[in-house]
């Protein structure tokens, strides 16, 4: 289901930042396009989250779906609409862009998306929930290869189907039906997995009740406020964890509002090559959250890990800054290498920090941090690419240096 889902959205992403400037955009509108997602579900991923603990991981994640299937729908819609220009924008910070109507239905499909996007942080509850302790590092890092194998996959197909002489609007036909059939993998392929809510009294009734001497019902709890965001930070390391989160999807996002356009512009790369680009780092991931990160975590503590992981992506990043094609695709594999590394190991670490009772909410907070981090980057760093160019990767790697930095203080059970 993780694979058909990354599938979907991996397809569509070579043709994104093209789309979007045929349409009159440019780097900003592509920042607040790609942060639209993140501020939609900055509000869905908590709610669904919480919800999931209550109602079960199967019934959210339908949910979660079955919006993501209607945004595609409505993002299908806007191949039939007149290009017809709605506003004019000069600026030096935005650039000139043009607003249109296909582009306005864009951003109305990507915000139906996120504010249903709560699937990542219900799946990984969801594995969290099936996953014994020893074995969390290894099974999210098998999470995190099924992601990947979708952004090998579908890059390569995006080529392929934009060839055709419907061009972009079939890479985009074939994300609705991939939604489809991950609809049809969770309704029939997912078992449920029963919530865990706080049920067992202290007291059993007494004969009190009998002579109107009402008595509430005690209940054993671990915390105050149990799904609540205040115990939730009030967790040991969580904090920490959180502001890592944090400074992780910043560091990214500025890559990936500027890499795109970056490639195009002033790369002069073509959809294939983007695409090639990321199928190979995609593949380069695999193989790291695959075998290499199995055999690392036996011999390695989960700090050691995320601080090796975060420096190999802080100089992946830098690494980009060079306009030799050579050194940009030695960036791809520090980035893989990194991300293999510090990425699963980081979600084990989440995970094992909370207990099952809260672990929705705890990712849907987590997802929202993620979220903020996105909509700050995205929309930021589309801003200072048309200002700084390739400068803006070195300001990634900086991001990616400093949570590494902070990750070394961190102390688990395996250190």
């Amino acid at each position: 289901m993780n694979f058909v889902g990354t599938l979907g959205f991996s397809i569509v992403t070579p043709f994104l930042v093209i789309l979007v400037t045929q349409w009159g955009g440019n780097a900003v509108v592509y920042g607040i396009l790609a942060a639209t997602y993140s501020f939609f579900q900055l509000f869905g991923a908590p709610v669904l989250g919480r919800m999931s603990d209550q109602v079960g991981r199967r019934r959210v994640l339908l949910l979660s779906q079955l919006g993501t299937l209607l945004s595609w729908g409505v993002f299908l819609i806007a191949f039939a609409l007149p290009t017809t220009t709605i506003l004019n924008v000069e600026s030096r910070w935005l650039g000139d862009f043009a607003l249109t109507i296909p582009l306005i239905v864009l951003f109305v499909a990507r915000a139906a998306d996120g504010l249903t996007g709560g699937n990542v942080s219900v799946s990984n509850a969801y594995l969290a929930d099936i996953t014994t302790e020893e074995d969390r590092s290894k099974n999210f890092g098998k999470m995190a290869v099924s992601s990947n194998l979708g952004f090998v996959m579908g890059p390569a197909r995006a080529g392929l189907l934009g060839a055709t002489l419907l061009g972009e609007i079939v890479p985009v036909l074939a994300a609705f039906i991939i939604s489809l059939i991950a609809l049809a993998l969770i309704q029939f392929g997912l078992t449920e997995v029963a919530p865990s809510p706080i049920s067992e009294t202290l007291e059993q009734s007494s004969g009190c009740d009998l002579y109107g001497q009402e008595q509430k019902s005690a209940y054993a709890v671990q915390c105050e406020q149990a799904n609540g965001t205040g115990a939730i930070l009030r967790l040991p390391n969580m904090t920490a964890l959180l502001t890592v989160n944090y400074l992780i999807m910043l560091g990214f996002s500025f890559f990936y509002v500027a890499f795109p356009v970056h490639a195009v512009e002033g790369l002069g790369w073509s959809v294939t090559e983007i695409g090639t680009y990321f199928a190979g780092l995609s593949l380069v991931m695999i193989i790291v959250q695959g075998p290499v990160l199995s055999r690392a975590a036996a011999r390695y503590g989960e700090r050691q890990l995320m601080s090796v992981g975060g420096l190999a992506l802080a100089v992946g990043f830098a690494s980009l800054y060079s306009g030799s094609t050579w050194l940009i695709y030695c960036s791809a594999l520090l980035i893989a290498l990194g991300n293999g590394l510090m990425w699963p190991t980081f979600m084990s670490v989440l995970a094992k920090a909370s207990w099952s009772q809260i672990q929705g909410a705890v990712q849907g907070l987590a997802q929202s941090a993620g979220a903020v981090a996105s909509i700050v980057g995205l929309v930021a760093g589309g801003m200072l690419y048309v200002v700084l160019g390739a400068a803006l990767f070195p300001i990634a790697a900086i991001t990616i240096a400093i949570s590494a930095i902070l990750v070394a203080t961190y102390r688990s059970s395996s250190d």
